[in-house]
């Protein structure tokens, strides 16, 4: 069951995490404020973005990783996946339930 690390200015991070769980690709988005700080252009940039840490399956990962990319305003967006090695047994099932289309 992997967890998607994505990275997000503010003003997109709240639609971001909504159209996740509303299109039941994220069962869950977790937003934490950060000031990030990388090189962009030659240039070393600092600025205000949002964490954004969405609990998902194996089999919605593609469809969610395609949907942000679209939906993102980045030209290169973070979107790094984390395998989880264990998950409580009723997280997971939750996890499961909530991105399955068919419920």
């Amino acid at each position: 069951m992997p967890t998607v690390y994505i990275t997000a200015p503010p003003e997109a991070a709240t639609e971001l995490a909504e159209t996740l769980v509303e299109e039941r690709l994220a069962a869950c988005v977790n937003r934490l404020d950060c000031r990030s700080t990388y090189r962009w252009d030659g240039d070393v940039v600092s600025e205000e973005e949002v964490i954004l840490l969405a609990k998902t399956t194996d089999e919605q990962y593609a469809a969610l990783e395609s949907r942000t990319e679209e939906l993102h305003p980045y030209d290169v967006p973070c979107i790094e996946r984390f395998d989880e090695e264990a998950v409580g047994p009723s997280f997971g099932e939750w996890v499961a339930e909530s991105v399955d289309s068919e419920k």
